[in-house]
């Protein structure tokens, strides 16, 4: 029998979540089967993935025709869907989330993207989604955005598990490490307790590459200095691992302090890393070099479909989060090189708005075909 590479991973203390839910995927019993074989250990979702897995899908018409006789707006229409997709994935996932003593088994639903700069519409819905959803192992998406970050912090003081999502340079990570362990102490403050709670820090990677990638054919195209096109070359498809095994190095900082050890000593779980936008866009790269290069300790790793079929297949698993650290130090450096002049800061904020803009896209398109739908439906649902 093949090795299935995605087990492998686990001994190195990384865990394989998968970007991906859908109904077909939990009624045809795959994603059973995805967690009991394969080593899946978490499920992370958002809008873009659940207006994939809802438009044009027969299998939410019966649900739909039921919102419809309820008399149910298309948001509660919207909103009935996804919950039940995502208390049906807790379902399938909590044998995991205990056998981790709650460290995995956890399915990610994302706030509305449409108040990613809105700390207050952001805490209210977080803690709605969680009252609604009422499953211990369901993780509130809440954006890296400076008004998510506070709320990331109300959140996670109301005792509400969180996946800080959008995450691209590193000091965005250390703000979202900030708010957790705010958060956390607040708990501690109130005399609550802090070990049932559980976070992830998403930080995302191809798109890091395509941008800046992007950037540097670009430049290309207008110079002719043989010196300065081999710089160029040589940091292509490299910056957002070597971004990553920075913001890991950060983690390993802030684990070792003092600050850390308070609220461990009080049970308190490390916010892992989560490496996310983990397919390779570019068909010159390794359709595996972000999970090769980033596997390590007390890390996540969300990999769509076929990145996960490619890792079972073909990755070439080791430790590898903390080699060639001095070299990322190199290659973040560079960039700031005058015949490179690639501003990280502005990428990583074009990207972040981006990234919002990804999501507010679907989702609004999803309302609209679900619209469409009702509408079609509404005269056999009645």
């Amino acid at each position: 029998m093949t090795a299935n590479h995605l087990l492998e991973i686990r001994q190195y203390g990384q865990s394989i979540w998968m970007d991906n839910l859908t109904r077909d995927l939990i009624q045809s019993g795959e994603l059973r089967q995805m967690v009991e074989q394969q080593g899946i250990a978490g499920i992370t979702s958002n809008p873009a993935i659940f207006q994939k897995a809802i438009a044009g899908n027969a299998i939410y018409d019966q649900a739909i025709k039921d919102g419809i006789r309820a008399g149910r707006s298309v948001q509660e229409i919207y909103e009935s869907l996804i919950f039940e997709d995502i208390r049906n994935a807790c379902d399938i996932l909590k044998p995991v989330y205990k056998q981790t003593d709650k460290l995995d088994g956890y399915v990610s639903i994302e706030v509305p993207p449409s108040i990613a700069h809105d700390t207050e519409a952001t805490i209210a819905e977080a803690k709605r989604y969680y009252a609604q959803i009422d499953r211990p192992n369901v993780m509130i998406k809440i954006p890296g955005t400076t008004a998510g970050l506070p709320a990331v912090r109300a959140v996670i003081a109301a005792g509400i598990n969180v996946n800080v999502t959008l995450l691209f340079s590193v000091q965005s990570y250390l703000g979202c490490a900030e708010a957790y362990m705010q958060g956390l102490e607040d708990r501690v403050t109130n005399g609550e307790e802090i070990s049932e709670i559980s976070s992830v820090a998403s930080f995302f990677l191809s798109r890091i590459d395509n941008n800046i990638d992007a950037r540097i054919d670009e430049l290309l195209k207008g110079i002719d200095q043989l010196t300065a096109r081999e710089k160029l070359v040589a940091i292509k498809g490299k910056i957002a691992i070597a971004n990553a095994k920075l913001a890991y190095q950060e983690y390993k900082k802030l684990i070792a302090s003092d600050r850390w050890h308070a609220l461990a000593a009080k049970g308190a779980k490390v916010q892992r890393l989560l490496w996310a936008s983990t397919s390779t866009k570019n068909p010159e790269y390794s359709d595996v070099m972000y999970v090769e290069e980033l596997i390590g300790p007390e890390t996540v790793n969300t990999l769509p479909p076929n990145t996960i079929e490619a890792c079972a297949d073909h990755c070439n698993v080791s430790d590898r989060i903390e080699t060639h650290v001095p070299e990322a130090h190199h290659l973040i450096e560079s960039l700031q090189d005058p015949d490179i002049d690639i501003p990280l800061d502005e990428v990583m904020d074009e990207l972040l708005t981006d990234g919002i803009d990804k999501f507010v896209q679907p989702f609004e398109s999803l309302i609209a075909s679900l619209q469409e739908k009702v509408n079609q439906l509404t005269p056999v649902a009645r």
